[in-house]
């Protein structure tokens, strides 16, 4: 079943980002008058085909699915008829063409826009950055970071999840300067640590870096401790109340919020006895009976509670696209930043991913639930418009470099220089392939 569901996933998402992307062509095509004679998804023999609309446009797809083509009418690649010649490609402006090209990866970045302004409006659920256990001489024992003190800000920035945290350390961590962090610890005084990331190796980028500068437990052991209770739910007609903490169920020891969860998530419909405290007070034998639900075909119990270490960050529409537009736009940054550090070999080139490794995300996420799979295809997204914007031959980047040239020279590049550009293109992006699929048999070599 997670195989299937890791197909699927990986199926759904490389489709859907190759028809975005592709779109973008189509439709600036469109608008700028360019007859479009095939949209393909995939490349190489084409499987299945139907042509539609005025100029009979062929919508295929081919068999090799890792990528995608819009063929315009162009006269470099075969005979026009003299009606068609004002919507050839390569009869229109320089602008045109530009915009055309930039349209894909201008695709790909408005998805990534709207999903993210989709999951802020829902709501982006996560974990208060609460400091689990810290390592002995790392850089974040010298710094003063203590178990159970609660990161607050990040430089400039506010902090409300692990995630945020884990984010905002990774930029600073790439910019190899130091990091103001703002804590507050379980009494509510707040303290300033200085967080010195520049021993950190290249490699050490690759997996879990939040270890590497020593907070070995992203999280203290959760306490079972109610936060937000449901109206009418099963623990508000129990009596209990915000603040609670249930230290036992049926007289066994409740230590952990997981535990207490997974007790009332195994008993639906059936009677507890909660032993609670409750400030200094002690109070025993409150009969809790979590509610009948139905999750994935089976039955679970529950009771309405939040514990207040969990948190999700829920704005409106207008506060949701300021944020998505940030998003996108330091993750885009942050993808070239990377890009250029494994280029001058300070960060690794382990951290380049494939297909394999793309499709296994893929899989986690939706395992997970759909919020984590909208956020997976965001990057991805994202990923795709940074790359297709290199300025590589071959690539939507190459073309631009070469439209670029022609404005400031006033005449095209020539043909030759063209024809040598896509060899040296083609070099480098097999490259790439080998080395982002040589990392993937590794990852799986090693579990």
């Amino acid at each position: 079943m997670n195989l299937l569901t890791t197909i699927l996933a990986f199926a759904f998402a490389l489709g859907s980002l190759i028809i975005v992307h592709e779109f973008g062509h189509y439709l600036a095509a469109w608008l700028c008058n360019v007859k479009v004679l095939r949209f393909s998804v995939g490349f190489g023999s084409v499987i299945a085909s139907r042509r539609y609309g005025r100029d009979q446009t062929e919508w295929a797809l081919a068999a090799f699915p890792l990528g995608g083509y819009v063929k315009m009418l162009d006269e470099r690649e075969g005979e026009v008829a003299v009606q068609d010649l004002p919507r050839a490609f390569n009869r229109q402006s320089v602008y045109r063409r530009f915009l055309i090209v930039v349209a894909g990866p201008l695709a790909n970045f408005l998805l990534a826009i709207f999903l993210y302004w989709l999951i802020f409006m829902h709501g982006m659920p996560g974990i208060k950055p609460v400091i689990g256990d810290v390592a002995p001489d790392s850089a974040a024992a010298q710094a003063g970071f203590s178990p159970g003190e609660i990161i607050a800000r990040i430089g400039e920035e506010k902090v409300a999840t692990w995630q945020d945290a884990r984010w905002m350390l990774l930029k600073h961590v790439v910019s190899q300067q130091p990091i103001k962090v703002e804590v507050h610890n379980l009494r509510g005084e707040i303290a300033w640590r200085t967080l010195v990331a520049g021993g950190l190796k290249p490699e050490q980028l690759d997996s879990d870096f939040l270890a590497a500068l020593g907070f070995l437990k992203q999280t203290s052991p959760i306490p079972s401790v109610l936060g937000e209770l449901t109206p009418g739910g099963a623990a508000e007609r129990a009596g209990l109340q915000a603040g609670d903490e249930v230290v036992a169920v049926d007289g066994r020891p409740v230590r952990q919020w997981q535990e207490l969860v997974k007790i009332i998530r195994a008993h639906p419909g059936t009677a507890l006895t909660f032993d609670v405290r409750r400030g200094i007070n002690l109070l025993p034998g409150l009969r809790v009976t979590p509610d009948s639900d139905e999750e994935r075909g089976q039955k679970i119990g529950k009771a309405g509670i939040r514990n207040p270490y969990f948190v999700e960050m829920r704005y409106g529409p207008l506060q949701s696209l300021n944020l998505s537009l940030a998003r996108t736009w330091d993750t885009s940054v942050f993808s070239l930043r990377m890009l250029g550090k494994m280029i001058m070999g300070e960060v690794s080139l382990k951290n380049l991913s494939g297909p394999i490794t793309i499709a296994d995300y893929a899989g986690q996420s939706a395992q997970v639930g759909w919020i984590p799979y909208l956020i997976f295809l965001a990057l991805i997204s994202i990923s795709l418009g940074v790359l297709n914007l290199l300025p590589i031959p071959l690539l939507d980047g190459g073309h631009l470099m070469y439209y670029m040239l022609e404005i400031a020279k006033g005449s095209p590049v020539s043909d030759r220089i063209m024809e040598i550009g896509q060899r040296v293109g083609m070099g480098v992006l097999f490259l790439l392939m080998a080395c982002a699929l040589y990392n993937d048999i590794i990852r799986l070599i090693n579990g």
